[in-house]
């Protein structure tokens, strides 16, 4: 039986609250401490959940929540020196559903406070202690609090991550800024399907929201780090600029930019992927979702993998005896599984600023790659991956060994 009955979650983005609210169903009582003033709606613009994010999320109650603001992309094309190729599909699969992060921190942080999980704001974690009775988050505001376990669902800038281990790495930068923007659906583009265009210059996404609004995002390479913080404070026509400059010679990347406004681009400033994290727990500390996996934006798996980790998380939590063993067994749920998605999106990155040889290769190897594609091979494994909420942790871990 358990021993674990409180947990304390440092961050609100989207780890935080389904960590907090899989905690609450396996019987542990969590409370979700976050650095910003409210709730962490306002960062980011659209982002895709895969089917298996859907489906974990329909473990806690809230996938249907998710479906009915989203957007389902049904199929997905690769534009390769102006030409567009439709990209095979795992069969059987519900299609991928584009949300609003905005609208995804909204619903699962209502959720969780809907499920009974408290948060508390502005409450920025600057050390961690503890003993065999527990452990103590310390926070810059003087204030303290106290639980069996806490878990670092703090993001890519984990302070949890150090406090584990100081010589954990930090995310690696890409190498790109991200950019997003709903506009006029003025192409009369088809909804349902989302394009990832390889530019003359640099890679973007996009696709029709309805037939009304279009969503695209850009890639923009930049050679220096820019924070969030830092890119924001940037103004908007500079990076305007910029992405003119960019896409002019693209169809249709050119006419996208130029129906951005500064009032509608969103800036969600570098673009991070996390190496391989050593040290995932120590004691009564464990990470979860960004802080310890944010493979990067290519995978479109970020968003999933961390609400299945935190569900994972939760179950081990719940079926084992104490902190160290249940952290042990989520680790070896979830680690291969997670750098595998990273490292096919490492991959992926390499394509985005070839240079002009690679691009010429590009526009003539793609179109004999896609035919080739086993879409089960590539896709089939991470897309269909379910988690099995009611199998004790145990009996599948003996399965894993096995």
């Amino acid at each position: 039986m358990s021993t674990t009955q409180s947990a304390l979650v440092i961050g609100g983005g989207i780890a935080g609250p389904v960590t907090a609210t899989a905690l609450l169903k396996a019987g542990i009582a969590a409370r979700v401490y976050e650095a910003y003033p409210g709730p962490t709606f306002g960062i980011g613009s659209g982002l895709a959940l895969a089917p298996n994010g859907v489906a974990a999320l329909d473990l806690i109650g809230a996938g249907d929540l998710v479906r009915a603001v989203a957007d389902p992309i049904s199929r997905m094309e690769l534009s390769v020196g102006g030409k567009r190729l439709s990209t095979p599909q795992p069969a059987g699969l519900e299609p991928l559903q584009l949300v609003d992060r905005n609208d995804l921190h909204r619903i699962l942080h209502d959720h969780a406070v809907a499920a009974g999980v408290p948060f508390e704001y502005e409450k920025r974690l600057v050390r961690v202690t503890e003993d065999d009775a527990g452990v103590t988050a310390h926070f810059a505001d003087g204030s303290t609090a106290t639980a069996d376990v806490l878990i670092g669902a703090d993001g890519v800038r984990s302070t949890v991550r150090g406090q584990i281990d100081p010589a954990n790495p930090g995310p690696d930068y890409t190498g790109m800024i991200g950019f997003g923007a709903i506009i006029d659906n003025h192409l009369g583009l088809t909804p349902g399907s989302m394009v990832f265009a390889f530019g003359r210059r640099a890679y973007y996404l996009y696709g029709a929201l309805d037939q009304d609004r279009i969503m695209w995002g850009a890639n923009l390479p930049h050679p220096d780090y820019l924070s969030l913080t830092e890119a924001r404070a940037i103004p908007a026509e500079h990076w305007l600029q910029r992405l003119r400059e960019t896409y002019s010679d693209d169809d249709p990347g050119a006419e996208f930019v130029r129906h951005t406004t500064a009032a509608n681009l969103e800036t969600q400033g570098a673009l991070h992927i996390m190496p391989p994290v050593p040290r995932w727990h120590r004691g009564r500390m464990v990470l979860v979702g960004d802080s310890v996996h944010a493979p990067s934006n290519s995978s479109g798996q970020g968003a999933s993998l961390a609400i299945e980790s935190s569900i994972q998380l939760a179950r081990c939590l719940r079926d084992l005896p104490d902190p160290s063993s249940a952290f042990a067994a989520y680790e070896r749920l979830r680690r291969p599984r997670v750098e595998g998605v990273a490292a096919r999106a490492r991959k992926i990155n390499h394509s985005k600023t070839p240079g002009p040889v690679a691009r010429r290769m590009m526009s003539v190897l793609m179109p004999m790659m896609i035919k080739k594609m086993d879409p089960e091979q590539t896709m089939g494994a991470e897309q269909r991956y379910r988690i099995d909420w009611e199998a004790p942790v145990r009996t599948e871990l003996s399965a894993v060994r096995a």
